[in-house]
């Protein structure tokens, strides 16, 4: 067996001799190992130490891994909790972003946040009497019982946007399934795997000052425990929200070297706002990438070589995400800090208005007008989507007959239970018929993030946007870079969530919660600052000076072997001007497809060959 070079790992085992001779096949690669109370292996992997805190209480084994301050104390104290229960709801108080294992007395319990931005994985063992093993990443989990790729689970990859819940989430294995983030996954001593619901959004009910303090304490708290090293660290400073995240790392003394990628249109000014930002900041270093300096979209995509445990659309932008990153690890970052996460917690979805419109019909009412005049929304669609009560799944039937319908318009209303996502013209029939069959397997049953459409588009947004930033985090291990993204840790999601919808989310202020949250630690103009930088140029240019190396990608395509795509229609996309907004879009999830599939053949050559240290991570 082979696993992906300089990257962090684990593998759940029950504790059960069922399983023995897949622990077996793993130890050769593994360069930690923690066992159950009975002797039998439990977690093994790579990780770096100062990652994992353990505890023990008796015949229980607890583990925090990821990013966290959790202390020995703090965790002896879970660990002796005297429940799986008990344990949980301690860990729910801890901030950062982390897993938690435990092992009590035979029973095995695993947990990661409820973004899914640290996910984890459950598959059937061969042979071994029902028995499961759980595993951080999807990839080493197919490889170790055997799964094989499932074309259909593939093919709901390529939908734009990729956001549909609950399929977007799941892997592209046979049999290998992802644990929700909102549920906890149980492992029997028989090594039978059970999963339940342990989150559930919390009530609304906060008024927005209210919120604002919370917020901000919890993000001075999320910030800390990940610069409690007091090692320096770089962060991106570009949009409201990494600004925020920034001003925090530098307000708690830390050391703190910040980027800005400057963009080609005249009328971005994330390097003006910075540059003003840096200038009130005292203890912070700011560094101004020149627009011409960072790659531009589709740059290189033909010899991408990340090892990513599932399809990212990040290959598209897959260099210019990395380029700061890249130039950090230089300068001797071990710690980048990002602002992904801000724009679900903090511009909100629109759709709360639809729950609105029935609570407070009045407020509601007004709110529906004010965001159908600020965006130039069709009044008459508005108010359809607006009166539409069908159920999750009736809305899942729709989407399964509209798969192959040209892409709404930008200026469609925003107030369903989500955009409508369509396959893109180069889907072959196989494929369209194997996501239409999928989503009407999943309308029968599945059931919304939330009691509302706002909170679940929220939810599932969060959820599908995590991943990318998953994606980064196992980019940068190998530079020996920890990839942070804060917005992301469940003390933070649920201090948002809390707030009243019709406060947090308006037509008139530019994400208000975040706004009054950073007074006192953003600079005033920096915190009132209503813009947003698009990069529509770096798309469009990209497309036309990259364009060589995306035809080249469709060379020998694999997706195309897999029956999935027409070579010939795409390639003849490709050769066209294209629209960044939605033409162009349309690329992104095909290419993360092509790219992950090629990377996964090349890998096993580079797997498991022996290498230095990496991050703290062994070889």
């Amino acid at each position: 067996m082979s696993f992906p070079t300089g990257a962090s790992w684990f593998l759940v085992f029950p504790d059960t001799d069922a399983v023995a001779t897949l622990a077996a096949l793993v130890r050769p690669g593994a360069a930690r190992e923690i066992r159950h109370a009975s002797g039998r292996p439990w977690l093994l992997g790579r990780w770096p130490e100062s990652a994992m805190t353990t505890a023990t209480r008796g015949r229980t084994r607890l583990c925090v891994l990821g990013q966290h301050a959790v202390t020995e104390r703090e965790a002896a104290r879970a660990a002796g909790a005297g429940s799986p229960e008990a344990a949980e709801r301690l860990a729910r108080t801890w901030s950062g972003s982390h897993h938690l294992l435990a092992s009590f007395d035979g029973e095995t319990l695993a947990r990661g946040p409820v973004t899914g931005v640290r996910s984890l994985f459950v598959a059937r063992a061969r042979g071994a009497d029902n028995a499961c093993v759980v595993a951080d990443r999807a990839d080493v989990l197919a490889d170790l019982v055997g799964a094989e790729l499932d074309e259909g689970r593939l093919a709901v990859q390529l939908l734009s946007p990729g956001i549909l819940h609950p399929l977007t989430a799941q892997t592209v294995w046979r049999g290998v399934d992802v644990v929700p983030g909102d549920h906890r996954l149980t492992l029997g001593r028989d090594g039978r795997a059970r999963t339940s619901r342990h989150w559930s959004p919390p009530p609304a009910e906060l008024s927005l000052a209210e919120g604002a303090r919370m917020v901000r304490d919890r993000l001075a708290d999320a910030v800390a425990v990940r610069v409690a090293g007091g090692k320096p660290v770089s962060a991106d400073l570009g949009g409201v929200d990494s600004t925020a995240v920034v001003c925090t790392a530098a307000r708690s003394g830390v050391e703190i070297v910040a980027y800005t990628a400057a963009i080609h249109d005249v009328l971005g000014d994330d390097v003006t706002y910075a540059r003003r930002t840096a200038e009130a900041l005292d203890s912070l270093e700011h560094h101004v990438v020149p627009a011409t300096a960072v790659p531009l979209t589709f740059d290189g995509v033909h010899e991408l070589d990340d090892d990513l445990d599932t399809p990212s659309l990040y290959a598209v932008n897959r260099h210019r995400r990395m380029y700061i990153i890249e130039r950090a690890a230089e300068r001797g970052s071990s710690l980048h800090l990002s602002g992904m996460g801000g724009d679900e917690l903090f511009s909100g979805a629109s759709a709360h208005v639809h729950g609105l419109v029935r609570r407070h019909p009045r407020t509601g009412r007004r709110h529906a007008r004010g965001f159908v005049s600020r965006h130039r929304w069709s009044r008459r669609t508005a108010w359809r989507q607006l009166l539409d009560g069908r159920s999750y799944g009736a809305w899942l039937e729709q989407v399964a007959r509209d798969l192959t319908l040209p892409q709404p318009p930008m200026s469609v209303p925003l107030f369903e239970w989500g955009t409508p996502p369509r396959l893109p013209p180069w889907a072959t029939g196989r494929a369209v018929e194997a996501v239409r069959d999928l989503i009407r397997t999943q309308a029968r049953e599945a059931e919304p993030l939330g009691s509302g459409h706002g909170v679940h588009r929220e939810l599932a947004t969060m959820r599908s946007l995590a991943r990318f930033a998953r994606h980064v985090e196992q980019m940068s291990e190998p530079l020996g870079v920890t990839f942070a993204s804060p917005y992301y840790d469940d003390l933070l999601v649920e201090a948002a969530l809390a707030v009243r919808p019709e406060e947090r989310v308006t037509p008139w202020r530019y994400k208000p919660l975040i706004e009054e949250a950073m007074r006192g630690v953003v600079p005033d103009e920096s915190r009132r600052r209503t813009t947003k930088a698009h990069a529509a140029f770096e798309e469009e240019t990209g497309l036309r000076r990259h364009r060589s190396s995306l035809l080249a990608l469709w060379e020998d395509a694999r997706l195309r072997d897999l029956g999935l795509i027409d070579v010939e229609a795409l390639r003849a996309w490709c050769r066209r001007p294209l629209a960044a907004d939605l033409e162009s879009a349309l690329l992104h999830a095909t290419v993360g497809c092509e790219v992950w599939l090629r990377t996964r053949e090349n890998s096993a050559g580079r797997r498991g060959r022996p290498r230095t240290d990496i991050g703290g991570i062994p070889a």
